[in-house]
């Protein structure tokens, strides 16, 4: 008992000595509460939906008067039925309603006129959540109005809905749920390879006290980070391919050949900001228990924050920016946009840039944090 009591003591001894250890182990619990029970949501609030009415007249006026009191869609107006579903396509919109020219002329005949509701397919959990909003469209107090009867014909029918609304799922017609998740799922596994291995290449020396023989041998501050990384990088490059040609050889997921080349500029700007990331986190832990901490600190908001599981819609509005702090975000918009959407590089050199800049950035305060330990 004596013995357990003196390696207890210890323990308790280096959990003290390492003040960054216990924030970690206090502070995380306590953040991932309140991420989950305030900030994580399912179901979204001001979905943005792009329309085009080319009737224009009061009955179409009625139903989108009917959505904007309703608040669950956002409406803006574009130029064309194509760019209705472009903006979807590019993920400016998560819906889209097209109404044609001759809606009101065919209402009044009884003719029951059709409109179109688009959804983006991406997010199933979220495509389910606007189909079952869209009732704002056909509710009663917007289909009340459409009904007309001569009194003077005999023997007229009116149809029970005045008008139809056809809705189409684009880019996932089947809602498949691995369509959604396994893209998304690359980059974690992704990140988790990177952070880990890259988050202990330099602490490790620290610790064995191989650091300093390092130092002292003939390289540049440049060489020692591209040497400590590149073993990391390949391995985290020949992953990537690997779990994105096991996605499509056994859960067909769609790889368009056209967005081949950019999938390789993805998987390398991606790599390299997070191998980047982690060889920072590496620079800054003073012991690997440090560094792992760091690295699940930040692959858990990551994963939670990003929209790979929660729309980043449904969050809180003062949630969202921390959203777009992280890397991950945009390669899962990236990645989800080239597989699933076929979204043209135009629509994504933003998000292609701030990855590129990320890689920047901590390989720079890799190399300024390894020139200071230097010092």
């Amino acid at each position: 008992m004596r013995v357990i009591k003196a390696i207890f003591k210890k323990e308790l001894l280096q959990l003290k000595r390492d003040p960054r250890l216990i924030s970690f182990i206090v502070f995380m619990p306590i953040l991932f509460l309140f991420l989950f029970g305030y900030a994580l949501k399912l179901e979204p609030e001001n979905v943005k939906m792009a329309y085009l009415d080319e009737d224009k007249t009061y009955f179409t006026n009625l139903i989108k008067t009917n959505i904007w009191m309703e608040g669950y869609f956002q409406l803006y107006e574009v130029d064309s039925k194509e760019a209705v579903v472009e903006e979807i396509r590019s993920g400016r919109a998560k819906a889209g309603l097209y109404i044609a020219s001759d809606f009101s002329n065919r209402l009044v005949e009884n003719d029951q006129p059709h409109l179109q509701f688009y959804v983006d397919g991406t997010m199933p959990s979220l495509t389910t959540a606007m189909k079952n909003n869209s009732s704002s469209i056909t509710e009663k107090a917007v289909t009340g109005n459409m009904y007309f009867l001569d009194a003077g014909s005999k023997n007229v029918v009116i149809a029970k809905d005045p008008f139809i609304m056809d809705t189409e799922v684009l880019f996932n017609p089947d809602e498949k749920e691995t369509w959604f998740f396994l893209p998304g799922i690359i980059g974690v596994l992704i990140m988790q390879v990177a952070l880990i291995l890259a988050g202990i290449s330099v602490v490790r020396e620290k610790e064995t006290n191989t650091l300093e023989q390092l130092i002292v041998t003939p390289m540049s501050k440049t060489q020692f980070v591209v040497g400590k990384t590149l073993p990391y990088a390949i391995i985290s490059l020949f992953e990537f391919f690997f779990i994105l040609f096991l996605g499509w050889y056994f859960f067909e997921l769609p790889m368009p050949i056209q967005s081949s080349g950019y999938l390789l500029l993805l998987a390398l700007v991606y790599v390299g900001a997070m191998i980047a990331m982690g060889l920072f986190i590496s620079m800054i832990s003073q012991t690997q228990q440090q560094s792992m901490f760091l690295a699940v600190f930040i692959m858990i908001p990551s994963i939670l924050l990003s929209g790979l599981i929660f729309p980043i819609e449904a969050m809180p509005e003062f949630i969202q920016p921390v959203s777009y702090l992280l890397p991950f975000t945009y390669f899962v918009e990236i990645i989800r946009g080239l597989l699933i959407k076929g979204t043209s590089i135009a629509d994504l050199w933003i998000d292609f840039a701030a990855l590129l800049s990320y890689m920047l950035l901590f390989t720079l305060l890799s190399i300024w944090r390894f020139k200071k330990y230097l010092h």
